[in-house]
């Protein structure tokens, strides 16, 4: 998606999605955190745990110009993390291009700590950029067009993926849509569309191109333990009985 990312569309989205990444990530705490791919946003910048991973299941090319370059190299199937052992979990568009996005979203639970967080970003198809997308297909099969976003991906509906999250044990805390303007290659033209974003918000709130996610890994049986501020002594608080010791007397 890099080149994709370069075009005035995919700046925009870069844009809408750093912002809820990092209003969602500065108060999730923890020791270890992990994003999984899309190296153009730096999704964990504004996250202060001590321990953090970009992991990419290529190699990134050099002549991608000044991203941020993956410190892990693996399948996102199969991530080199012992169960139980992250806290936190990013997924930028990370599931609609995988090849298996269902053993990918059940590997991250299987890393996440109880009540660990996942973060997700995806492209909603019922928005007007889905619609684009699939006439783009339509176009393509007759041989003529172009596509408006990058092929090669299953555009995940953001039901769909709210029902996988509940099966797999997860609780979504946060919903959100945005990125209302059409799709429209010119920078021009996307900022005359401006207007847009507040009216979808308020008028056609889930028909936004973009949809965003915060879901957290219940566990039953699981209860996390706070401190114990306040110790009672044993014994304290007992009723002292005098019965005995009127009677010895």
């Amino acid at each position: 998606m890099h080149d994709w990312f370069q075009t005035p569309a995919g700046r925009y989205l870069l844009e809408w999605e750093r912002l809820r990444v990092d209003a969602a990530v500065v108060d999730i705490f923890g020791y270890h955190a992990l994003q999984l791919g899309v190296p153009e946003l730096d999704g964990l910048q504004a996250n202060r745990m001590p321990h953090q991973w970009l992991a990419s299941e290529q190699l990134p090319d050099a002549a991608l110009g000044p991203v941020k370059q993956p410190t892990l190299l693996c399948d996102f199937s199969a991530l080199p993390f012992p169960a139980s052992s992250l806290d936190l979990v990013l997924l930028p568009h990370t599931l609609e291009f995988s090849s298996d996005p269902h053993s990918a979203l059940r590997e991250v639970e299987r890393v996440l700590v109880p009540e660990g967080r996942v973060v997700i970003c995806g492209l909603n198809p019922a928005s007007l950029w889905g619609l684009a997308q699939k006439r783009g297909h339509l176009y393509r099969r007759l041989g003529f067009g172009s596509l408006f976003l990058p092929d090669g991906g299953e555009f995940i509906g953001y039901w769909r993926l709210r029902d996988w999250l509940r099966l797999l044990g997860f609780e979504v805390e946060v919903g959100d849509f945005g990125c209302y303007r059409p799709g429209v290659a010119s920078d021009k033209w996307l900022q005359r569309m401006e207007w847009m974003d507040k009216a979808g918000a308020r008028w056609w709130p889930i028909f936004g191109a973009a949809y965003f996610l915060v879901a957290v890994k219940r566990v039953r049986g699981v209860r996390l333990m706070g401190p114990a501020w306040k110790t009672v002594p044993a014994g304290a608080g007992k009723s002292v009985s005098v019965a005995n010791r009127a009677h010895d007397n």
